[in-house]
């Protein structure tokens, strides 16, 4: 019996959420994933990629910035093919389809912290949010794509899912070539960063709407950027983070 061949997939992005006139900046909030897997984006990598496409555009910043949830053709990277990259690379050129030439974040988490980073070279990409990147353990990935963008990396120290040394080491060797680059460590924090989602939200936040809207960063972000590394790549996330700037 031949075999019947499955329907092909599209790439999509989720509704807009946040911006109530002109948009002038987008964030692509890229959902995590697997390894190797041929079925859509799961439910709960969703919803969370949603939750922080909320929280970012929870904000009076957020008038003028809209956020949308990539929604892959398959959950998983699968080896070469690396499949959320070409879905991030879509979504970016769609993004400028929708809304002419504004600036674009790139923002996810695990694999789509590591999609972001991937895609962060397209022309329309400004910057890129990587919370908690599941990276391969040869650190082959590149990072030359990513010159000219800022960056913020994110990591909890207790992470046992991708070990936080790897995203140390790629923004050690982004930092050669781009002095826009800053990483944190949540401190007893694991891969889902739980413990401490205020705090990273609220990074994540004023790093969005520094780079989209041109604000001043908060103090402990301008000061991670600023600093030599290894200090600006191992900058603690205080416990509190946030309230202090409300």
């Amino acid at each position: 019996m031949a075999q019947q061949a499955l329907p092909a997939r599209e790439a999509r992005l989720g509704r807009p959420i946040g911006a109530t006139g002109p948009v002038h900046g987008v964030v692509l909030v890229l959902p995590g994933g697997e390894a190797r897997s041929h079925r859509r984006t799961s439910p709960l990598a969703t919803a969370r990629a949603q939750n922080l496409a909320r929280r970012l555009a929870r904000t009076e910043e957020s008038e003028a910035l809209v956020c949308h949830t990539v929604h892959y053709r398959y959950r998983g990277w699968n080896g070469e093919a690396a499949h959320p990259v070409a879905d991030a690379t879509w979504a970016a050129d769609e993004v400028r389809r929708r809304y002419g030439d504004v600036p674009i974040c790139l923002a996810g988490y695990d694999l789509g912290a590591r999609t972001a980073l991937r895609a962060g070279g397209h022309e329309a990409v400004n910057s890129v949010l990587a919370l908690g990147p599941w990276l391969p353990e040869t650190g082959e990935d590149p990072v030359r794509q990513l010159t000219g963008r800022q960056v913020l990396l994110a990591h909890g120290t207790d992470d046992r899912h991708t070990d936080p040394e790897l995203s140390f080491r790629l923004a050690e060797r982004l930092k050669k070539i781009n002095t826009d680059v800053c990483r944190f460590e949540v401190h007893t924090d694991r891969h889902e960063l739980r413990y401490r989602r205020d705090e990273v939200q609220a990074l994540a936040r004023d790093f969005v709407y520094g780079t989209l809207a041109g604000g001043d960063f908060c103090r402990p972000l301008a000061d991670a950027f600023a600093a030599p590394p290894p200090l600006g790549l191992r900058m603690p996330l205080a416990s509190g983070f946030g309230k202090s700037l409300t």
